[in-house]
């Protein structure tokens, strides 16, 4: 038997930003008012331009103002660097600095004004980088990096400092800045001798992309480093936009310690996904410490963590944990082959290593298809009869180290349910580990499957492992067991999104309906709707409620009951009344006309004793059973408006069982959120209980969806708790609302 509770799930709570969610990114700002562009129902663009950076990687002029050669100056070691990088990538440098006539042999410039060509990008060796920036931006310099710290990582003054920094790029109208708070990292030496796609890497802290620029001495290329810093201009989001449209890279790794512009972000997630480029973050914030470390380092919010969370996984960003994570998961999504398959198979010399394995990876997730019988009797023509070989594949060792080896991989890899073969091989045991080593490596290259090998030798100099493994661009190997499931799950996940990728901003609503124009009359300027008013909001866009009547006697009250039907549920209704059942203000099963009577009197009482102003008692139908659930809106500082589902009623704050997301999204994401439910069981019937109408509950879901889009502007949040979700076929039905406007 339901009652119409209400308890309030909130999802994140977090202070104004000095950049409001609504803002958008520069990259987007140029052409925000040009005439027909693709703008969603609340103003927003539908599309991020992708910058044209390639006059920032591989510029043809470059200037370093502040250019010195003073032995001991920390700028000296900095030109240095920045001489041999042009030189490098062909561009003519020119110092500038009015003390001094040469640097390091060549010609000094006393100013920016007197550079002796267009420059396409400006190096600012300075404390103070504004006046330069004005006067670069005279100059028609395209980009510009300001290393100077001191800015929104310090406090109120330095995020002044900056804006100031940001207004004078944006006047300029075509100089684009890195920085300020950065690094060298831009300018570093990539190898050139390796080949295959290519990693590009973003990070806010220059020290966190070491591990992944590493990669290229175990012979896996990178061609970018992006070091963003505090992104004043350019920011994370441009550089995946770019990326994601360069041929050469096959993934992009990111360290994020904050976002500039949640909307942002996700327009170039969704470019990423469109190209079916991968894109692996390591996101800082899943804790209170880390959040606050992370702001005073960069100046940014790292935003509500589980927002955050909800959002990447929404666009196919693969978030990991660690900068080892980053490495190998990036380096397997950025070279390896689409699957053929998503199961997978575990091969081992040991049956210890291979359950061990094999336990890991499903509960992971990962499918460990059981091999047909057919394949098992072939796997039985190299390996014992004694041994398991359904999955994982067991071969006891000693056919490893003749050509019985070769066939069984082969024979594995030959399984059509099979899309990725994983070899953990926990210690060196040459000879045999060097055979079985180079026989992965061959047939690896033999077939179109993907091969991974976990090498768990902590010593790492084994010529099995540096020459044979490491030398395959067809073989990815690991470290650790933890590491590969991580790459692998990522790798299968990847591809399977992006397969049936669609854009949910191609299905953003760009108009008002006529719901929209409706609710609005409804909304009351930074007031808390009454449950009555937040209840004809519902109605607006068509999601049922219960039969009810707003009564102000006990005369009226007991007539409501006979037009509703008992038995009834009576709640008084009050604007800025949040939790009526706290307080006492709900009564629910009454089933005569004296209960009525009863119950108007004591709710009123009650009212007049707290100091609640009534707009009166709603005389509701009393719904009795079905899966109580909240489905809500609010805002995010990052993202703007988000919607939630989760187990609803009393205990809501309890339970904390509850998915998010944010607009726009489509039905498959809808149905997602439920899956992503601890309590999803409910919905489908439990313990005799008939299955819930799923359908009806995506759609409330979706008409949630519409309102935060539509009236976002006007709502700050609204929650429908409970909404029961009534069985198959019936409907859901929102028994209570609260919704607080703007």
């Amino acid at each position: 038997m339901l009652g119409s509770t209400h308890g309030t799930l909130t999802t994140h709570s977090r202070p104004a930003r000095v950049v409001a969610c609504g803002e958008l990114p520069r990259s987007m700002v140029h052409n925000a008012s040009a005439p027909g562009e693709d703008l969603d129902v609340s103003g927003r663009p539908l599309h991020a331009p992708v910058p044209d950076l390639d006059r920032f990687f591989r510029p043809e002029s470059v200037a370093v103002v502040g250019a010195s050669d003073s032995e001991g100056r920390p700028n000296t070691g900095i030109t240095r660097r920045l001489i041999d990088w042009s030189e490098r990538v062909g561009a003519r440098l020119h110092p500038v600095n009015p003390g001094r006539p040469t640097v390091f042999g060549l010609p000094c410039l006393p100013s920016v004004a007197d550079l002796p060509e267009p420059v396409d990008l400006a190096v600012l060796l300075v404390a103070d980088p504004l006046p330069v920036v004005e006067q670069l931006a005279e100059s028609k310099v395209k980009f510009a990096v300001a290393f100077a710290s001191g800015f929104a990582e310090t406090g109120e003054d330095g995020a002044a400092a900056q804006n100031r920094l940001a207004d004078a790029v944006r006047r300029s109208g075509r100089l684009r800045l890195l920085g300020p708070n950065t690094n060298l990292n831009a300018f570093e030496d990539f190898r050139e001798d390796l080949e295959g796609p290519a990693i590009a890497l973003i990070t806010q802290s220059g020290h966190q992309g070491r591990p992944v620029f590493a990669l290229q001495e175990l012979g896996i290329r990178l061609s970018h480093w992006a070091p963003t810093g505090n992104e004043a201009d350019l920011e994370t989001a441009d550089f995946i936009l770019y990326f994601a449209s360069q041929p050469e890279i096959g993934a992009i790794a990111a360290y994020m310690e904050g976002l500039k512009d949640g909307r942002g972000f996700l327009l170039a997630a969704d470019r990423a996904a469109r190209n079916k480029v991968p894109v692996v973050a390591v996101k800082v914030g899943r804790t209170e410490t880390g959040a606050r470390t992370a702001a005073s380092h960069t100046g940014k919010l790292t935003g509500a963590d589980e927002v955050v969370d909800a959002a990447m996984r929404q666009f196919g960003v693969i978030r990991v944990d660690g900068l080892d994570e980053l490495q190998d998961t990036a380096a397997l999504l950025a070279r390896a082959r689409p699957p053929r398959a998503d199961g997978v198979a575990v091969y081992s010399i040991s049956g210890g290593t291979g359950a061990h394995f094999a336990d890991l990876a499903a509960a992971a997730g990962l499918k460990l298809p059981a091999l047909s019988d057919a394949k098992r009797a072939e796997l039985h023509q190299w390996i014992p009869e004694y041994l398991g070989v359904a999955n994982p594949v067991d071969s006891g060792g000693h056919p490893v180290g003749d050509w019985r080896g070769r066939k069984i991989i082969d024979a594995i890899l030959a399984d059509p349910a099979v899309g990725v073969l994983i070899c953990p091989i926990t210690g060196p045991f040459p000879p045999m580990s060097d055979k079985l080593a180079q026989d992965l490596v061959d047939a690896a290259e033999a077939t179109d499957k993907q091969v991974c090998v976990v090498w768990g030798s902590p010593v790492g100099t084994e010529d099995a492992y540096r020459t044979t493994l490491l030398g395959s661009s067809r073989v990815a190997t690991f470290r650790t067991f933890a590491n590969c499931i991580t790459a692998v799950r990522a790798y299968l996940g990847h591809h399977r999104f992006v397969s049936g990728y669609r854009s949910p901003f191609d299905d953003a609503p760009r108009t008002l309906s006529p719901s929209a124009r409706k609710a609005q009359g409804l909304l009351r300027t930074g007031e808390q709707l009454s449950e009555h008013a937040a209840k004809q909001l519902l109605r607006a866009y068509g999601i049922r409620v219960p039969r009810e009547q707003l009564v102000t006697s006990a005369a009226a009250a007991v007539r409501a009951a006979g037009l509703v039907g008992y038995p009834v549920v009576m709640k008084a209704s009050a604007a800025q009344l949040a939790h009526k059942t706290e307080l006492g203000l709900v009564r629910v099963g009454l089933t005569s006309a004296s209960q009525v009577r009863d119950a108007y009197r004591e709710l009123t009482d009650i009212a007049r004793f707290e100091g609640i102003k009534l707009d009166g008692v709603l005389v509701c139908q009393m719904i009795e059973q079905g899966v109580e659930m909240v489905v809500g809106m609010s805002h995010d500082s990052l993202f703007g408006p988000t919607v939630t589902v989760g187990l609803g009623g009393v205990l809501v704050e309890v339970l904390r069982d509850a998915a998010v997301r944010v607009p726009p999204f489509g039905e498959d994401q809808a149905r997602a959120m439920l899956r992503e439910l601890r309590g999803h069981a409910l919905l489908e019937g439990v313990r005799g209980s008939p299955p819930a109408d799923v359908d009806a509950l995506v759609e409330v879901v979706l008409r949630v969806q519409r309102m935060a889009l539509e009236l976002g502007d006007g709502l700050a949040e609204l929650d429908i708790n409970p909404l029961v979700v009534l069985p198959r076929g019936q409907g859901a039905v929102a028994l209570d609302a609260l919704a607080v406007c703007r």
